[in-house]
């Protein structure tokens, strides 16, 4: 008889980030709110064969003592940018062992050159229609340098394993679509994902809902709903598929301002467990609007203070995003930022620092004006949290732009203004513990932000100005 065949371990890494304390479960026991499973590491978990041993580790969650643990064959790390000094630390530590290590992910797809001078391999794009491949080069000796993804096929996407992170998590997560057609000059996703909107089969998305064992899920997706037509109808079925099938799930998502013209959506939405939407404001002008290529927000004359109403009024809290130190803000945007959101009447506020990515048309600019404030990389990517003030504001300096951002945060969750929601998510039956968790969470952030700037500002101010090329 003969011997049992022995498994191959691959670990698949999420590096952390420390500066990020914010998001660091370690930091502050709100902050298991505002952490999300990596759900494309459990995507590949899902697609490795049987005759590997899968661990997939969450620095978020707690930084293992990689020197004790058994040694891996593989091992796989996805990044963003900001992830990327803590990814290619891992890396090395692995390799000094004689481990190969593969990265992947949106940094590695965007800095690929970067990458691949600090790992065995790099898979840029979408990982699915590739990692097979990877995984049978490995195993024949003869692991490429580079492989491309580009798009996955959307009805190949397998169920993700969602039952190896089980525990330590508030949500669990789910991707439904790929792709978001506006294509914002600040964002990256159209660098990995493309314009074009994609949807996964409805009927896959409802197996998967089943088997998080989360109560309360984050659709990842960038756009749930998208932004024409047939897009909506899809939406729309995808709800009634979810609502047909009694899941007990509660949900988030992130839509865009459309969300909030047709009430068959909401209502479907609700029906299949909807608790909240994300939506991107943006700025509170036309002009900021224009400069980021967001446009989208007020077409049709569209007056979002009603669509925010009409939203709520059928039991969702809505999250509002905008960002600051764009060319067109002057001092005392942070203030104007809170108010607009108030009188929006937004459940919460996600407010970010105008940051240039690389694989964005925004980095583009921004590098070739001389306008990166943090440039000699790798080592400076840690920075590039959307926290941090990273680039040379057009109107204000390192620490002007911090202030505005505390007193944006200070303003909107102000004991008066968390006191003042709570009341009307009562009287309106809207989701009020969720609203309460959030907003003490961002609040209990405060000291920490105002600790992180005075950090990174004094850090800057005795740097070297030190000049590199990007990636």
């Amino acid at each position: 008889m003969s011997a049992p065949k022995t498994l191959r371990r691959l670990y698949l890494i999420n590096p952390c980030n420390s500066l990020v304390t914010i998001v660091s479960t370690e930091g502050s026991r709100w902050n298991r709110y505002r952490v999300w499973k990596p759900l494309g590491l459990m995507v590949l978990a899902g697609m490795t064969p049987a005759e590997w041993e899968v661990i997939i580790l969450d620095e978020n969650l707690q930084v293992p003592d990689y020197a004790t643990m058994p040694r891996p064959d593989l091992v796989g790390i996805t990044a963003f940018t900001s992830q990327a000094n803590r990814a290619y630390e891992v890396a090395a530590q692995f390799r000094s062992r004689g481990v190969p290590v593969v990265m992947g992910g949106i940094h590695a797809t965007v800095c690929a050159e970067e990458a691949t001078s600090r790992v065995d391999a790099v898979v840029t794009g979408e990982a699915e229609g590739v990692w097979a491949r990877v995984l049978r080069d490995f195993q024949d000796g003869c692991l490429k340098r580079r492989y491309d993804g580009g798009q996955a096929d959307m009805r190949a996407v397998p169920i993700a394993r969602h039952d190896m992170l089980s525990a330590g998590y508030a949500f669990g997560s789910i991707q439904t679509t790929r792709g978001c057609p506006l294509n914002c000059s600040f964002c990256s996703v159209t660098a990995i994902n493309g314009v074009h909107y994609r949807q996964r089969p409805i009927a896959d998305v409802v197996r998967e809902f089943r088997c998080i064992p989360e109560k309360r899920v984050l659709i990842v997706d960038d756009n749930l709903i998208g932004t024409r037509q047939e897009h909506i109808v899809r939406a729309r079925d995808l709800f009634r598929a979810l609502a047909d099938a009694k899941l007990g799930k509660e949900w988030i998502g992130q839509v865009t301002i459309n969300f909030g013209d047709d009430d068959e959506l909401m209502e479907l939405a609700v029906q299949s467990g909807c608790k909240g939407v994300f939506i991107g404001f943006e700025s509170t002008t036309p002009e900021g609007l224009g400069e980021v290529g967001k446009r989208f927000n007020l077409l049709h004359g569209r007056d979002i203070r009603a669509s925010v109403r009409r939203i709520q009024r059928h039991g969702i809290m809505v999250v509002g995003s905008f960002i600051l130190g764009l060319d067109v803000d002057r001092p005392g945007v942070g203030m104007r930022i809170a108010e607009m959101a108030i009188r929006y009447g937004v459940d919460h506020l996600n407010a970010l620092f105008l940051t240039p990515l690389p694989g964005t048309r925004l980095w583009e600019q921004m590098r070739k004006a001389g306008r990166l404030d943090r440039e000699e990389f790798p080592a400076d990517w840690k920075y590039y949290t959307l926290t941090l003030p990273v680039a040379q504001y057009c109107n204000f300096s390192r620490d002007e732009i911090s202030e505005e951002m505390l007193k944006c945060n200070q303003r909107f969750f102000s004991t008066s203004r968390i006191l003042h929601r709570l009341g009307r998510h009562l009287l309106h039956r809207r989701s009020p513990i969720m609203a309460l968790v959030a907003s003490l969470s961002c609040r209990s952030a405060i000291p920490l932000e105002r600790k992180a700037y005075r950090s990174y500002i004094r850090s800057r101010k005795v740097a070297p100005q030190a000049k590199s090329s990007a990636a």
